[in-house]
């Protein structure tokens, strides 16, 4: 073995803010041998707006207290009105708009009627279940993550491109490439319009300069890249696993215009009026659907309005694959507005949908990694031609060797119940600790110690994850006050001192 030859004791692919989160976690923990790599070309404004609940926001207080307190400064600025120069102004927007209702998230049905609301207040969240809620955009997370590390053990343009396991050396070897651009994601990016390309995590950028692989190794490795993962797909190739190397379409899309431009006043008026009635978001659906249709049965639009006053929409709905393909512009504005009237959406939505500028549509195919499939799945044929061949239901596993994945590199799903960057910051808690009884044990070149853990992990967070895809997928009907409660109780109030002791 070189005896020159660097290795690091945990390589963290992937700089978003699970990632992230958990390279705090394993410094908190005294790992500092550590390198996290993202393949994006610099580090940029990006990502949509993430809501940080209860259960995401206790797993990064354990993870990394300072991050916590940080994320908490710099979040829920989305729904504070930007201060006016105009004292008088200042002063009747005050009168007209209590803090109390921008402070709610409402849930209207088709007639403007308020079927629920949630509050948006963090001290509200806390009183019902000991921690608040705070909505911040996707790269003030990440920055006010990364800023916390230095910038040795952050590094931008290392493109993963192979996983390698090296026994005799006890270690993986991660191969990266460094040349400015990365690989189209179809399964995580918006398309279409600006906010398309100010969405996306990274941006394409071409170099024509010959490509040189480069490699690190760690003892170690958290894959953290997301739900078009490379190493998940590295991983699973060429084993029983293959058919799930690559996400798989979950049913259901969006479409959206990010910003409407000079809307008529009596369609502003009336808008206001029926719908947003002074809070700056608002659901709008059909609360007579059916309470055992899955989510969405039918569309559910969500309407914003934000501090500067720009009025936009996202519309989630159940759709073909093939017919979101090719389209962008007025072929979306076409698409929303049959979808609304099929769903005998009010016309002031319908009107709004259709004044929307074409160059500032956004659509989004949900994708997901099932955390278990309830169908018999046909396994990847084996070397041996009379092994038996019937279909076996399986659960692809989360770790193979020193590699274990996390966040949506594990279990991607669509957004509809807040879940994924939740669900991923208890990912890195788990994960975090898991690797830190590793390190105290001094067993990086223990391998079936570390499969132990990984195993641990699993076990501890699939059954949890198998509920809350459930919940996301067949969403909790608007009148079952007492399963949704239940719910809530369960994700938000467990008890994470048991988390970590169950764990140790």
């Amino acid at each position: 073995m070189n005896s020159l030859l660097k290795i690091y004791d945990v390589v963290v692919v992937g700089a978003g803010p699970i990632g992230l989160a958990t390279a705090l976690g394993l410094r908190q923990r005294g790992i500092e041998n550590l390198l996290v790599i993202d393949q994006t070309s610099a580090f940029r404004p990006a990502g949509q707006v993430i809501d940080l609940l209860p259960n995401g926001l206790k797993a990064l207080k354990y993870l990394d207290s300072e991050a916590y307190e940080n994320v908490k400064t710099n979040g829920n600025k989305l729904f504070k009105p930007k201060p006016s120069n105009d004292e008088d102004k200042a002063e009747k927007k005050q009168e007209a708009k209590s803090p109390k209702n921008l402070l709610r998230w409402v849930q209207r049905n088709l007639q403007g009627q308020q079927v629920f609301s949630i509050s948006l207040n963090f001290d509200d969240w806390f009183k019902d279940y000991g921690e608040g809620r705070v909505s911040i955009a996707w790269y003030d997370l990440q920055t006010t993550l990364r800023h916390l590390l230095s910038q040795e053990r952050v590094k931008a343009n290392h493109r993963c491109i192979n996983v390698v396991d090296e026994p005799e050396i006890a270690c993986v070897r991660v191969d990266y490439l460094s040349d400015a651009r990365i690989e189209a994601n179809p399964y995580a990016n918006w398309e279409g319009g600006q906010q398309a390309e100010e969405m996306q995590p990274q941006n394409s950028e071409t170099n024509s300069q010959p490509l040189e692989i480069k490699s690190i190794r760690a003892k170690i490795v958290v894959a953290a890249d997301g739900i078009n993962s490379t190493v998940r797909k590295v991983l699973y190739k060429d084993s029983p696993y293959s058919a799930f190397a690559r996400p798989e379409y979950s049913g259901f899309a969006a479409i959206g215009c990010r910003e409407i431009i000079d809307i008529p006043n009596n369609l502003l008026t009336e808008l206001d009026e029926k719908f947003f009635q002074d809070s700056p978001i608002v659901t709008i659906a059909n609360d007579e659907a059916s309470e055992d249709s899955a989510y969405p049965e039918d569309p559910r639009m969500i309407l914003f309005c934000r501090p500067s006053g720009q009025v936009g929409y996202l519309i989630h709905l159940p759709l073909r694959l093939d017919s979101l393909e090719g389209k962008s512009g007025s072929c979306l504005i076409d698409l929303a507005v049959q979808e609304l009237e099929k769903a005998h959406f009010p016309d002031v939505l319908k009107q709004l949908v259709r004044i929307s500028p074409p160059a500032n549509m956004l659509k989004r195919p949900y994708y997901i990694h099932r955390a278990a499939f309830s169908d018999a799945i046909q396994l990847a044929p084996t070397a041996n031609p009379h092994a038996h061949s019937d279909s076996v239901t399986i659960q692809p596993a989360w770790s193979v060797g020193r590699v274990v994945l996390v966040g949506d590199a594990a279990h991607g799903m669509p957004p509809f119940m807040a879940q994924g960057a939740n669900q991923g910051l208890e990912d890195a808690l788990t994960v975090a600790t898991l690797i830190a009884k590793i390190a105290e044990g001094n067993d990086w070149d223990n391998i079936p110690a570390i499969a132990r853990a990984f195993e641990k992990y699993e076990q501890l967070r699939r059954p949890l994850m198998v509920r809350v895809q459930q919940a996301t997928l067949k969403s909790i009907p608007y009148k079952a006050e007492k399963e949704r409660q239940e719910y809530n109780q369960q994700l938000y109030c467990r008890n994470f001192d048991q988390v970590i002791e169950a764990l140790l």
